[in-house]
């Protein structure tokens, strides 16, 4: 049975990205990345597009819902 992949907007943070799914560049280059990662929502991150926790330090603020 095929699970779907999961995104989850973490407050104050990353993308949580869970499940199979492959992630590639604008040009069609895959990342290597796990079964679970993290994306940059703050735009800071060193080691974009993946997070590196920067959002901490910078004290960003997200808190969105889904409607």
């Amino acid at each position: 049975m095929d699970h779907k992949a999961q995104i989850k907007v973490n407050d104050n943070g990353s993308l949580r990205i869970t499940g199979d799914v492959e992630l590639v560049d604008k040009e069609g280059n895959s990342y290597q990345t796990k079964k679970s990662f993290s994306l940059c929502r703050c735009g800071n991150s060193s080691n974009k597009p993946f997070c590196d926790g920067t959002h901490r330090k910078i004290g960003f603020e997200s808190k969105p819902r889904a409607k």
